[in-house]
């Protein structure tokens, strides 16, 4: 069973190839900070190797880059989709460099920490429009603790992001976030993926709130207003106990979870 479903996997990454290779040349460009948690920076540097390689071996093009100033019309202007991989902007002019974007029908993927605000810390809710409107989920709640791996269910299996996606599936270990915001009754939110309650008791602790025995919490969803997506993965699993600062898991790797970003970054560059 696991062979087949292995082999199945493998067809399908292979004629998600093929499409993203026919089509025409498409420019994606990727922003980060990776600065202070060694989780965040792990994933950031894990994943532009990992668009890397998937440009090269599909013909798009993948830049990245730390500098922010580069959020601007002119820079956003060459390419067709802009990724988050662990934060947002914060100067004025390119949080309205980035708004203008998304309602000229730009296209965005965002990752974990992208979404993150809270107030007060470091990175305060203080921008309306991106965590209220456009991602939808507001300030920062909760999460799990320590990173672990979770059994996902599609809540959307007609969405071409979660095209020969399985009903449920088990994804990279990650820190789960839970926000202020109820997506579920947001109009412009699709839900496209959220945790299994087979997965219940989530994290390990030790504090007891930093574990999940119940509820309903989306991880991946769209704006239905922009072309969007967003995935709550993102966050590598540390050994900060023993100081050493090593890698104790990956995002990528996950048979089905590089299908589900490779299916949407097809959707993302399709022309509505």
């Amino acid at each position: 069973m696991i062979m087949k479903r292995t082999y199945t996997f493998a067809i399908s990454f292979y004629l998600i190839v093929s499409q993203l290779q026919a089509q025409n040349q498409f420019n994606v460009i990727g922003f980060f900070t990776a600065q202070n948690d060694q989780a965040h920076i792990s994933f950031v540097h894990e994943a532009n190797k990992w668009f890397s390689k998937m440009a090269s071996e599909t013909g798009f093009r993948y830049d990245s880059t730390n500098d922010w100033n580069n959020l601007n019309s002119q820079t956003l202007s060459r390419y067709q989709v802009v990724i988050f991989l662990d934060t947002r902007p914060d100067k004025k002019e390119q949080r309205e460099a980035f708004q203008k974007y998304m309602e000229s029908d730009g296209a965005w993927m965002g990752f974990h920490f992208a979404a993150f605000a809270l107030t007060p810390s470091d990175v305060p809710q203080n921008w309306d429009w991106y965590h209220n409107e456009f991602i939808g989920a507001g300030e920062y709640k909760s999460n799990t603790w320590r990173p672990t791996s979770a059994i996902l269910k599609v809540d959307a299996k007609d969405h071409p992001g979660l095209k020969n996606i399985p009903t449920t599936f088990k994804s990279s270990p990650n820190e789960w976030y839970r926000w202020n915001l109820d997506l579920r009754k947001n109009k412009n939110i699709e839900v496209l993926l959220s945790i299994d309650p087979s997965s219940f008791p989530l994290g390990t602790g030790p504090k007891q709130h930093e574990i999940w025995h119940e509820g309903d919490y989306p991880v991946v969803w769209t704006n239905k207003n922009y072309r969007m997506i967003y995935f709550n993965m993102g966050h590598n699993d540390i050994d900060y106990e023993h100081h050493t600062n090593k890698e104790l898991s990956h995002t990528f790797g996950n048979a089905v979870q590089d299908q589900l970003v490779l299916n949407s970054l097809l959707w993302l560059t399709r022309k509505k």
